[in-house]
């Protein structure tokens, strides 16, 4: 049975379980990565070298915004496309896609690394905090034609439906990284740096595995995939689909200066350090999560295309149901066990009873975060990107900008925990709400 077949008409379960588990396995891996980076830098190096990679870290985000936007935007087609049986659209799309990835690393790159001081004191650095972080943000800049078209070109694998080979990929790129972190860090002496280009090695290997993927034309659709000319339907698809995660991550940019520059206005250099480490650990408890919401992109397009709705509609419960109850376990240890958690992620950081309250109300909402994590996966996968787009406005221009602006001024740094968690908790009843109102819509449609 081919892998088309199999998401068309194979157990539900099962189909979840085979195009989930590899993705899963894989960002699991990633976060290990990115937690691994802040306790590379915090224990190799100091505290302030954590805060420091910590302020440039969302910055180096809008760079991986740009290759989700192609990425989801061409996965999200090719999906569809190949559910449709569109072998036109799926043979000629990489020239656009290539135009796009190269388009964006020129836009991403020049900029940001000739303003990158400006761009670190709008996140609050400053001093030798400023120094740390811009050394560290213009390394990562480097490496950015890397970061944007060997993620583009995973999500295109996952398009597909072939999970465990983008997996593959990403676990070798993420191994490397992780190998040579210590070695540039301290045997090379290289700092904050160091960090910075062992990420750059493991995502120039990760974008050569994806390019020997297509050359070698191991895909399952025919492709023009050395062509680099823009056709502007294509074009306009893949931007359409994918502007929900850039404008995810442009405006979880937007949230962490501003997150950021109240910690430095209202807290101190710890505040600072615990919200960084705090923050990379709650990523890393979602990374299972984003594993599903990747499976659940390739399963729910290549059913919508073929015109099977109400099967798309039962793997979104499915992928929902599955997401909780992989989140219930860290839930509880997370509430549970907030002092032992901190401690390992700041040896010798002085905890105190505030702060573990901080940390308790800032994890609470996880089992919540499946339902809106998912749906801005499944409204793409169905050609209805206006409703992930507002879902993501929601979540950070009307609710967490304002909020975030307003209530460090009235009540402090703690207002940022539980502000977070009310947030999560408001975002989350809509899109309830907006997926119950959209099923009902189907059914009135299917009926008339």
């Amino acid at each position: 049975m081919d892998r088309k077949t199999f998401i068309l008409t194979g157990d539900v379960k099962k189909v979840m379980w085979e195009t989930s588990w590899p993705a899963v396995a894989a960002i699991v891996l990633y976060g290990i990565n990115n937690f691994l980076d802040a306790v590379f830098v915090g224990y190799l190096i100091n505290t302030q070298a954590l805060a420091a990679v910590g302020m440039a870290y969302p910055l180096s985000q809008i760079v991986l915004g740009f290759g989700r936007l192609v990425g989801t935007g061409a996965g999200a087609a090719v999906s569809m496309w190949i559910g449709e049986n569109k072998q036109d659209k799926l043979y000629n799309f990489f020239g656009s896609f290539n135009f796009l990835c190269i388009f964006f690393s020129l836009l991403c790159t020049i900029p940001a690394y000739i303003y990158a001081h400006e761009l670190l004191a709008m996140m609050g650095a400053k001093g030798n905090l400023q120094t740390i972080a811009v050394e560290y943000f213009r390394v990562t800049l480097i490496g950015t034609i890397f970061w944007i078209y060997g993620l583009a070109l995973n999500m295109l694998i996952r398009a597909e439906g072939k999970m465990k080979t983008a997996a593959k990929m990403i676990a070798v790129g993420l191994v490397i990284d992780i190998i040579l972190k210590p070695i540039f860090i301290s045997t090379f002496g290289m700092g904050v740096a160091g960090a910075a280009w062992a990420t750059n090695c493991g995502m120039i290997i990760y974008s050569v595995l994806g390019i020997y993927y297509y050359a070698k034309g191991k895909s399952s659709f025919k492709m023009n995939w050395k062509s680099v000319s823009f056709d502007h339907s294509i074009g306009r698809k893949i931007l359409k689909l994918g502007l929900p995660e850039m404008i995810l991550s442009v405006m979880g940019v937007v949230q962490s200066i501003i997150i950021f520059n109240a910690i430095a206005a209202y807290g101190t250099e710890s505040d600072i350090s615990f919200f960084t480490v705090l923050n990379r650990f709650f990523l890393f408890l979602l990374t299972p999560l984003f594993g599903l919401m990747r499976g659940l992109q390739p399963v729910v397009g290549i059913n919508f295309g073929a015109g099977q709705f109400g099967r798309a509609r039962k793997f979104l419960k499915t992928y929902i149901v599955a997401g909780v109850a992989i989140l219930f376990p860290f839930f509880f240890i997370s509430l549970l066990f907030p002092e032992q958690l901190i401690s390992l992620m700041l040896p010798g950081y002085s905890v105190n009873s505030n702060q573990i309250m901080d940390f308790r109300l800032f994890f609470s909402v996880l089992p919540l975060l499946p339902i809106t994590v998912l749906a801005l996966s499944y409204y793409p996968a169905v050609n209805d990107s206006k409703k992930a787009s507002f879902l993501v406005f929601l979540r950070q221009l009307i609710l967490y900008i304002p909020l975030m602006l307003i209530l460090p001024h009235y009540f402090g740094v703690k207002s940022i925990y539980w502000g977070s968690a009310l947030i999560e908790v408001i975002v989350g009843l809509v899109t309830l709400f907006l997926l119950k109102n959209y099923q009902r819509k189907k059914v009135e449609v299917s009926l008339n």
